[in-house]
């Protein structure tokens, strides 16, 4: 091929052309860099390479972190990893040699990336994250991502999301927002963790935690300023009533105060909300994930005693009037899964009371046969969506549109084991879910996705919206 047929194939004298007359009409003071962009805008852009690596999450497990190559750059995204594996959620896939990590390595799921995934997605275009991730499905061939690993598949989903993102030269959460048909974006109100119990916590605490929502803030940014005063004026309160060790904190950075019960737990977060005189702009979750306590058709409320007395098992019946007694006695607006994920006759019952949102966690598992199943039950009216439990941003994306459709609200969810990718961050932005659940406001991993937010509110500008009031939108 002459030099002629090689400028000629490629329109390269065009395209330099056209280059140079666009710096010459822009004056630009730096033409080189100019002609530089210029052509780089040019270039359609494809996958060229995907490598991944095992690192630690927040917890010191390991987990999956990506790195998906096109001509525009690099873009990471790591997973988050939940303490347990429900039967109706994605599989996380790990090596299972308790030689190695107590069996937590995740070594295997890195070897499919880089074979078997990065062979199957070189050469894609990174804005097609439908075409992506059916893509991954189908070289899965599993019902839940078992072959290949969801915690694989949802890294490499992430990663090519940001790349597709930036091949259109837009943010991250407009290009979600492209993907999912939206066009308002919205800052979601945050429920931040801020006592710890249940399973993951050393005290007496069944529930799993208590959150604060700031729902009468006007902007995220003065959210994240109620909940970070809020959390150190419990800080206070905590040392006061049960001394230094009583502010260690969770996984999720929630306090693990010496406490036994819901009420106890209220009274000292409703005396910190008093003390920073945010009393009717700040609203109150309780975390129960009641399926941790379930005994057959009893609810053991003392299943973390040392010394039990069997006088507080309770009924479904009366667990649905202790949470009426709550809603009544405190500002509660959120309860997450009130009942055992398999009690759909009292989770229907206590939702049709409208007392509160009534939240699917361990009930839902962001499945969407339970998702469809609850929307008919009414057994609950909003979603808590973890995006590993369903493995793709296109199937995150869908959950969240069933669920938008039913009138539901939607909580986007961290998980125990969190990394510092913020991706949740912009997800929940993009589909205006009105929630986010993220943990306290401390901790890297968890500060992370509430600075994002702050980014992307200065970034909107006059163009933000905050959901305040309506949250559950």
């Amino acid at each position: 091929m002459s030099v002629q047929e090689y400028l000629d194939k490629h329109m390269l004298s065009r395209k330099i052309e056209d280059a140079v007359n666009a710096a010459v009409r822009a004056k630009t003071p730096d033409p080189v860099l100019f002609i530089s962009n210029h052509m780089k805008k040019a270039v359609s852009s494809v996958i060229t390479k995907v490598k991944a690596r095992q690192i630690l999450d927040s917890r010191g497990i390991p987990t999956v972190e990506v790195e998906l190559y096109t001509n525009k750059g690099v873009f990471r995204a790591s997973v988050p990893c939940g303490d347990s594996t429900g039967m109706y959620e994605a599989v996380e896939l790990r090596d299972g040699d308790k030689g190695t990590y107590l069996g937590n390595a995740v070594t295997k799921a890195v070897k499919n990336i880089n074979e078997k995934i990065s062979e199957a997605l070189v050469g894609m275009d990174p804005t097609v994250q439908l075409q992506i991730d059916q893509a991954m499905i189908d070289l899965d061939k599993t019902e839940k991502k078992s072959e290949l690993g969801a915690n694989a598949i949802l890294a490499v989903s992430i990663a090519a999301c940001r790349a597709g993102a930036a091949e259109k030269e837009v943010p991250l959460y407009k290009h979600i927002a492209d993907l999912s048909g939206k066009t308002n974006a919205i800052l979601p109100v945050p429920a931040f963790t801020v006592i710890s119990g249940g399973k993951h916590s050393g005290n007496s605490l069944p529930v799993q935690d208590i959150m604060i929502l700031p729902t009468g803030a006007v902007r995220f940014e003065e959210a994240l300023q109620m909940g970070s005063e809020t959390y150190h004026h419990l800080k206070a309160v905590i040392t006061e009533k049960y001394g230094a060790n009583g502010c260690n904190v969770g996984e999720d950075g929630g306090f693990v105060p010496d406490i036994s019960s819901v009420r106890e737990g209220l009274d000292i977060v409703r005396e910190a909300i008093g003390r920073t005189g945010y009393n009717d702009k700040i609203k109150i979750g309780i975390g129960v994930a009641a399926t941790e306590f379930c005994i057959g058709t009893k609810y053991d409320l003392e299943f973390k005693s040392p010394n039990k007395s069997g006088q507080n098992f309770k009924s479904g019946e009366d667990m649905i009037q202790m949470y009426k007694d709550l809603c009544i006695d405190y500002p509660i607006a959120s309860i997450e899964d009130p009942f055992d994920k398999e009690d759909w006759e009292h989770s229907k019952r206590f939702c049709g009371l409208g007392l509160c949102q009534v939240v699917g966690d361990d009930l839902l598992m962001s499945n969407p046969k339970r998702i469809e199943r609850a929307i008919h039950e009414s057994a609950c009216n909003s979603l808590l969506l973890k995006i590993n439990q369903i493995g793709t941003v296109t199937e995150a994306v869908d959950v969240v549109k069933m669920a938008k459709e039913a009138h539901w609200g939607v909580v986007v969810s961290q998980r125990f084991g969190e990394t510092n990718d913020c991706f949740i961050a912009d997800l929940a932005v993009a589909l205006g879910a009105g929630q986010i659940k993220a943990g306290a406001p401390c901790r890297g991993e968890r500060v992370a996705k509430y600075n994002q937010l702050l980014r992307i509110e200065q970034e909107l500008s006059d163009q933000a919206v905050y959901a305040g009031e309506d949250w559950r939108l």
